[in-house]
């Protein structure tokens, strides 16, 4: 029964960059799209909450074994935030906590700011978040009114720049690394200012390789389930496209046996340290490999298609 329960869906391989709309859970939009595609297998490469709307890269099939480079890839986000109001939740959806006045700043001030947030910072992560404390998401524990101490995390906002700045409404692009809250951002630069804050709308521009405007919607995906599924299949992106800023190798056809049967292989010419894409005759993408202290490349995550 298990092993029937497995099997059911078709096999699908490759990335949807999905526009996930304001009030879907990544899960739903997932279960969604998953069922559109009647695929096998299928993941997402990081939560993005039900209010925020933007790019949520879908991985089916043999993708889902370089979900975890997408997972740990640098994204973008457009943010505005709500000075003077703090949440329960850190954005528009939780109870207000606390409300102040907004102090009068000027551009250059609020500038100086938010180049206070930029680089290597540390962030408390939010009680409403998917961490888990002995076996318990926090976010759970949340509702129930139940507040864990959380040790700070270090994150790093490659970019955070100013767009507009009106009244009580601050809006930001910033580029940041894994891991950033963008609702412990908005709350830390609101405390800075010393009038609070929380997120009002945030929008994922990026993840990885990818850009919001090559992203579907999700009435996109679901009309072309209805009208044209061959397209389905054409909207997918290729594995190796998650991993583009990895140095690709050409193993010969001796190399690329050794290695699917796990070992490692000597490579001319190769990297000296890192992670590398793996091809095989005829530029078939065999996986991800480690380059090791000695030269050779060793399979670190290999794909069978």
């Amino acid at each position: 029964m298990n092993g029937r329960a497995k099997s059911r869906g078709r096999p699908v391989n490759g990335v949807l960059l999905l526009d996930k709309p304001v009030g879907v859970t990544s899960n739903e939009a997932l279960q969604q799209v998953k069922k559109i595609y009647q695929a096998r297998k299928a993941g997402h490469t990081g939560n993005l909450d039900a209010p925020a709307s933007g790019l949520l890269p879908l991985c089916f099939g043999e993708a889902t074994k370089v979900s975890t480079f997408l997972l740990n890839a640098r994204k973008s986000y457009h943010a505005v935030f709500r000075l003077g109001i703090t949440t329960t939740t850190g954005d528009s959806v939780g109870e207000v906590r606390r409300q102040r006045n907004v102090p009068a700043f000027s551009k250059e001030e609020m500038v100086r700011v938010l180049a206070l947030f930029t680089g290597v910072i540390e962030q408390v992560p939010p009680m409403h978040s998917a961490i888990k404390h002995q076996g318990q998401p926090l976010y759970k524990l949340a509702r129930q009114g139940v507040v864990i101490a959380r040790k700070a995390r270090i994150v790093e906002i490659y970019a955070l720049d100013l767009v507009s700045w009106d009244g009580d409404l601050l809006e930001v692009i910033l580029n940041c690394s894994k891991g950033t809250y963008i609702r412990a951002l908005a709350e830390d630069i609101g405390e800075r200012l010393g009038s609070g804050a929380h997120v009002l709308r945030l929008r994922r521009l990026g993840v990885g390789p990818y850009g919001i405007e090559e992203a579907l919607t999700l009435d996109e995906v679901k009309r072309l389930g209805d009208e044209d599924r061959e397209r389905l299949q054409v909207v997918l992106r290729p594995l190796d496209s998650a991993l583009l800023s990895k140095p690709d190798i050409r193993l010969s056809e001796d190399a690329a046996f050794y290695l699917r049967n796990g070992q490692a292989v000597m490579v001319p010419h190769a990297p000296v340290e890192g992670l590398v894409r793996l091809y095989g005759r005829g530029d078939e993408f065999l996986g991800v490999g480690q380059v090791l202290g000695d030269g050779r490349i060793a399979p670190r995550r290999l794909v069978n298609l």
